[in-house]
Parts: structure tokens; C-alpha cells; sequence
């Protein structure tokens, strides 16, 4: 197999409205043995329920949410009208960061027939210009999502969670590290959180809905340390996912690395702006922070821990535009190459990050995850609930045992990975 080969490009300038498109990232051309891209059309598809089912609900959740003005519920019908019947139409030229996608080549063309990653990114994109989030004026800056991480964030179920983290303490060390790894996993599962019991016995099902596991490679890597292998801790970074809940068990996770000695610092790389509904932001951060400060016990330390973490230096809340852009790693701009390169170990959060990672193919499921990563400048690992259709890295006996069952085991959630390229 033909992985893309690798050149330096200039960093992305507009943090604040850019994509990471055009000229912010690598000019890269895929191997001709790589497989083809997932497109939106197939009929039955994931990708294609996501055109026409999740994003006319989606509009329809945001415009209900928020008190929007005529200018942008006419535009949010312009938008619902142009992604169900129409062509992919270019941002307006006045609207902040269109320069940053005026040389994306899918315009034209009909929104079932481009790649599923970008027609998805495309279309956060133009509903933040719709909403105007990026031009001056008083809807400036507001996150259509923010009512519904609020309410997750702010939900009963959440106080239980954090209150099971009193329970930290009493496990032993390597149980410790098993629980908040898959507490990291799978918090995206509603019912899961914090509240796993004690001892390896209480993991349960979340062991057995893993269809590949390499986290003692993880810790393996965290233990050999940072530059030169010295055995000294350095920097980890986590490129995370969602907001809320979800990101509460990924912030544990951090404390726990640099309060155990594993990270000397975590560099948390969150998206610029809203992003996919409710990924991560640093105002959704601070949020999180403040929910576990707020808390009693053992989260109310672990907040501020993290707290004190920030303000030294230890835990760095970065963003970059590329976290917002509509292609795979490997056209990653230099800069954030850099900063992967220069980590010991940099852990990917959940679908989307897994689907840049290893590039939005059609892969066959037993294709080496450390053959389609072998670009990655660094270990990069996948913590990954499976929402979607690619995977890789599967062995031929557990894809035909998938394979075998009733159910749609690529999107139902049910299942998820711990994949490490050393």
C-alpha cells in the first residue's frame, strides 16, 4: 500500500475564522494504492443518513434552541435546501475565513457525490456563516451548541459520575490506569462516565466490546519516556473530542498522567471554534474545570490540580485552525506536525479524529492501523467508540466474528479500540 508522501507547508495564519484549508496545509496527493474515500451518496450508507437525516435535524435542533433572527433562519432554510437538493455553493466572499476554502475542489458538485469528511466539515462550516459566528455583530462568537453541552454538563447524571471518582483512591495502581483509560474510551456511552466498579471484574462488558486492545503498548511508550527514551516523563498530547461529559473522563485522565509521573505536560489541542455539534472548545474546557472544582471529594482535587496545571504551565490549551479543516492528518500544516513530533505519545479522541487519522477510506478492516498511521511523526495512539464505517487493524478472526452478528457493529457504539502506532 501507497501512503501520501510529506512536504512542509506554511502554517495556517487565521486561527480565529480559518479551516486549515488552501494554503494552511500540505499539497498532498494520495498513493495510488490507497482505497477510495468514503463519498456521501451510497444509498443505505451511514454517510448518506448523515446527508439526510442527522443535518436537516440538526438545523432543526439549533433553530429551536436559539431565538435566531429572520436574516439567519432564512439563511439556515438556504443552507437546509442547498445540502438535501443542491450543489455545494462557496462561502460568500464577505463571509471572515472564505479565503481559507476558495480553493477546495468540490464546488459544483452535488453534495452526495463529494468525500463524506469534507461535505461534513463544509457543513459545520457554512452553518456557523449562516448563524453569523464569525462576522461582527451581536451574534459574533456564539456557539449554536452551547444549549445542549450546557444542559449535558449540567445534568444529575453528571454529579453521580463525578462522585464515583471517590472511588479512585482504593484501586490499585494498574486498575487505576485501566479504569480511567477506558473511562477516557467510552465516555462518549451515556450510562458509563466514571461508574465503573472496582476491579478488573467490574470492567466487564467495556472489556469485551473492545475489538482491538493495545494499551500496554500505551503505557509501555509513557513509560519509556520522553526525547531520547531516558525514562523521564514528556509531553503527551490529547487531541480531544466532544465537550461535556465526555470530556470530563479525558480531563481525569490528564491529571491522573501528570500526577502520576507518566506526563511532564499534556497539551489538550481543542477545536477554534464550534465544531461537529459538541466538540471541544476551550470555553467548554473552562466549563468542564469549573463543574469539577464545583464538585466534592476527589473530582473537586482533580479540578484543581488541573486548575493549578494551566496556570504553571503543565496542561496547555492549544487550538489550531487544522482541528477545523476537512482533510486527514496527513496533510497536517508543519507547525502541528512539530508539535506531534515532539511528543512522547499524542492520544486521538473518538470518530472523527480516528477517521483524519487514518484517512476517511474505505480500508479493509484488517489493514494494519501502524501501516495507515505510517505517516504520523510520532507514537499516536486511538481511543475510539466506533461510530462509523472505517476501522483498520482488526484481525481476521474478530472481523469475521463481527461480521457474523445481527448487529451494525462499525456504527452502533457498541464497540470501540485502543489502537497504538509505537
Amino acid at each position: 500500500m501507497t501512503r501520501p508522501s510529506h512536504h512542509t507547508g506554511r502554517a495556517p495564519t487565521d486561527a480565529g475564522t480559518g479551516t486549515g484549508t488552501g494554503t494552511g496545509t500540505t499539497d498532498v496527493v494520495s498513493g495510488a494504492g490507497d482505497p477510495a474515500p468514503v463519498v456521501v451518496g451510497t444509498p443505505g450508507s451511514f454517510a448518506r443518513s448523515v446527508l439526510d437525516e442527522r443535518h436537516p435535524a440538526l438545523i432543526e435542533r439549533v433553530r429551536r434552541a436559539t431565538p435566531y433572527p429572520p436574516a439567519q433562519q432564512h439563511a439556515l432554510d438556504g443552507l437546509l435546501d442547498e445540502t438535501t437538493k443542491g450543489f455545494a455553493e462557496r462561502l460568500d466572499d464577505a463571509e471572515p475565513g472564505a479565503g481559507l476554502w476558495r480553493d477546495e475542489p468540490y464546488y459544483g458538485q452535488r453534495w452526495a457525490d463529494v468525500p463524506f469528511l469534507w461535505a461534513e466539515s463544509f457543513f459545520y462550516r457554512k452553518l456557523l456563516a449562516a448563524l453569523g459566528h464569525f462576522a461582527p455583530g451581536p451574534w459574533l462568537g456564539i456557539d449554536p451548541f452551547a444549549p445542549f453541552k450546557n444542559a449535558e454538563l449540567a445534568g444529575s447524571k453528571v454529579d453521580d459520575e463525578l462522585s464515583a471518582l471517590d472511588r479512585l483512591p482504593e484501586l490499585p495502581p494498574h486498575e487505576r490506569d485501566r479504569t480511567l483509560l477506558l473511562s477516557s474510551l467510552w465516555g462518549n456511552r451515556a450510562d458509563l462516565g466514571f461508574q465503573l466498579s472496582a476491579g478488573e471484574a467490574g470492567l466487564g462488558d467495556r472489556v469485551q466490546g473492545l475489538v482491538a486492545d493495545d494499551s500496554d503498548a500505551l503505557w509501555e511508550i509513557l513509560a519509556a519516556g520522553g526525547s531520547g527514551k531516558s525514562g523521564e516523563p514528556g509531553k503527551v498530547c490529547l487531541v480531544a473530542d466532544n465537550a461535556g461529559p465526555e470530556l470530563l473522563p479525558d480531563l481525569v485522565l490528564a491529571d491522573h498522567l501528570l500526577a502520576g509521573g507518566r506526563a511532564a505536560s499534556v497539551v489538550l489541542h481543542l477545536k477554534p471554534y464550534p465544531y461537529y455539534v459538541s466538540d471541544a472548545t476551550t470555553t467548554d474546557t473552562l466549563a468542564c474545570l469549573d463543574r469539577l472544582t464545583g464538585a466534592s471529594g476527589h473530582a473537586a482535587a482533580v479540578g484543581e490540580r488541573l486548575r493549578q496545571a494551566v496556570g504553571d504551565g503543565r496542561l496547555i490549551l492549544r487550538s489550531h485552525p487544522f482541528s477545523c479543516a476537512p482533510h486527514s492528518y496527513d496533510r497536517m500544516p508543519a507547525d502541528l506536525r512539530d508539535d506531534f513530533a515532539s511528543a512522547t505519545l499524542t492520544v486521538m479522541k473518538g470518530d472523527l479524529n480516528y477517521r483524519r487519522l487514518v484517512g476517511d477510506r474505505h480500508w479493509p478492516a484488517t489493514t494494519p492501523f501502524a501501516e495507515a498511521t505510517a505517516y504520523f511523526p510520532g507514537p499516536v495512539a486511538a481511543l475510539r467508540t466506533l461510530k462509523c464505517d472505517v476501522v483498520t487493524g482488526l484481525t481476521p478472526g474478530t472481523l469475521t466474528e463481527l461480521d457474523a452478528g445481527a448487529e451494525s457493529w462499525r456504527t452502533s457504539g457498541t464497540h470501540a479500540l485502543i489502537q497504538v502506532k509505537p
